[in-house]
């Protein structure tokens, strides 16, 4: 049997989160991290069968701490772009 892991794009006022759970082993630290405690555990699964986490988009400032504190690389973070 093969598990198939889709990238998962939730987007937000300030950016989209995008999270690999192919690569999320649910260690925990962007949640700490998160200085808007906006990131939480999702109901899918990453690499280990541990919960990968999910974020609250509509309190996500997309600062990418999350982005940097994942020893896995299993977020990434696009700001969008400011209105000029």
């Amino acid at each position: 049997m093969t598990t198939v892991f889709k990238i998962e794009t939730q987007e937000g006022e300030k950016g989209f989160f995008h999270i690999f759970p192919a690569l999320c082993k649910g260690c925990g630290l962007c949640i700490e991290k998160c200085p808007k405690k906006c990131i939480g555990w999702s109901k899918t699964l990453g690499v280990y069968g541990t919960p990968a986490v999910g974020a609250d988009m509509a309190e996500c400032i997309a600062c990418g701490i999350c982005q940097t504190v994942c020893p896995d690389t299993a977020i990434r973070i696009d700001r969008k772009e400011k209105n000029k």
